[in-house]
């Protein structure tokens, strides 16, 4: 399946509803199920004298928090894990999260887009949310709250999901990020219906999994940072928590590898894990290819056929990158500043790869229009329609930075080819 399939995302998750079917499993010594009349979604394991309760869970279902609680309550365990970090859980227990975001320090680390990736895939899960009648990362919550009811203690169990989709960004190539926007942006803008039918089978899911599991076919990279690592952060994680009895809530998706690494014991050094890693060497050396192409050109210009040519050609250069990279700035309704940072900077960010010209754009636009406090508060319903990007001061942030950054793209190649033409 192709990954920008017809139908968006909720119709891709419609369609692999009924792709895994598993039993729960038994290992060693664990209690019969028919003892604990537990679903199929729970999983008891017996390693090395522990006992491991994994509780498979869809985001979005209220089924699941009331499975939760039931479980945690029926268990008595030593400790409950849950797949949360901490700023996930800040975010959902409290409202001010965004508002504390460092915009600008976001841009100046080029961070920019992975927090796009992030807002996208949270608000997208939030709206699914809205339509099951259920807030995403419910179970969570009622599993940290049947805990502090028993005295439990809680183990915050996940990677930090900005290191998460920063490594899966950094995993990808430039055709395949620009891919998997284009995929999310789709099913944000999407207003599909669902039947009955459909809500039922997607309150069963974990439905975010789902829909990696279907875009990881045409990017392995990114199940592989999003699913098969986090498979193994947490069941570290689960497994160096306290306690003979764990009770671990994850999502459903998690489940087969986590079972699969705590039955192994596999020991995972989770420093490499949360490494941020380097950019590709093959990427930073074409990087420096466009560059030294059009400065080689326009030296070789100005060698071969005169300064008055090369001057020319360099002219040429700076309109055929300010004028369209300024021209998405103006699409966007940027501020005035930004529009005239976005023709300076093109030219020059076009012949660095350390730089691009959206991130110079992103951050005028931050400084001179900063997001207000109800920009953060309205995001995740805003950026479902498409007007509110150009009223929510946040989401222009976003529009000032891909704009721009398309528009010195096109410039770019325009006019290196130009370059390259006149050479020869």
């Amino acid at each position: 399946m192709r990954c920008r399939p017809k139908g968006g995302i909720i119709a891709r998750c419609r369609q692999a509803s009924g792709r895994h079917e598993r039993r729960m499993t038994i290992t060693g010594d664990a209690p019969e199920r028919s003892e604990r009349d537990y679903p199929e979604e729970v999983r008891i394991l017996e390693v090395d004298g522990r006992e491991f309760v994994l509780v498979g869970t869809a985001h979005v279902s209220r089924e699941s928090a009331d499975l939760v609680r039931r479980v945690i309550e029926e268990e008595q365990p030593d400790r409950v894990c849950v797949e949360l970090d901490e700023q996930r859980f800040k975010a959902l227990t409290q409202k001010t999260n965004w508002e504390a975001l460092d915009l600008k320090q976001l841009i100046r680390t080029k961070q920019l887009t992975t927090l796009m990736v992030n807002l996208l895939l949270a608000s997208y899960q939030k709206r699914l949310g809205l339509k099951l009648g259920v807030m995403p990362g419910t179970e969570l919550l009622e599993a940290i709250h049947v805990a502090e009811e028993r005295e439990v203690p809680v183990t915050l169990c996940d990677r930090n999901v900005r290191l998460t989709i920063l490594r899966a960004w950094r995993s990808m190539s430039w055709w395949k990020k620009n891919t998997l926007l284009a995929a999310l942006l789709t099913g944000v803008f999407g207003n599909e219906e669902l039947s009955e039918e459909d809500l039922r089978q997607l309150r069963q899911r974990d439905v975010l999994s789902e829909l990696i599991q279907d875009l990881a076919r045409e990017m392995p990279a990114l199940k592989e940072v999003l699913i098969d690592e986090r498979d193994t952060y947490l069941a570290q994680k689960i497994r160096e928590s306290e306690g003979r009895r764990v009770v671990a809530i994850v999502g459903a998706g998690h489940l087969d590898g986590i079972e699969r690494a705590l039955v192994e014991g596999r020991q995972e050094d989770l420093a490499k894990l949360e490494e941020i890693p380097e950019t590709v060497p093959v990427v930073k050396i074409v990087g420096w290819t466009i560059p030294f192409i059009i400065l080689g050109g326009l030296v070789a210009l100005a060698l071969t056929k005169g300064p008055e040519v090369a001057g020319e050609n360099l002219r040429f250069w700076i309109l055929i990158n300010g004028i369209p990279s300024g021209i998405g700035a103006i699409l966007a309704a940027a501020h005035p500043l930004t529009i005239l940072a976005a023709f300076v900077a093109a030219p020059i960010t076009s012949l660095s790869p350390v730089i691009g010209a959206g991130y110079v754009t992103a951050f005028v636009q931050a400084y001179f229009r900063p997001p207000r406090v109800r920009d953060f508060q309205a995001v995740s319903e805003d950026v479902f329609v498409f007007g509110a990007w150009w009223r929510n001061r946040l989401l222009k942030v976003f529009l000032a930075f891909l704009l721009p950054t398309l528009g010195s793209i096109v410039g770019t190649y325009v006019g290196g080819a130009q370059i390259i033409r006149n050479l020869f």
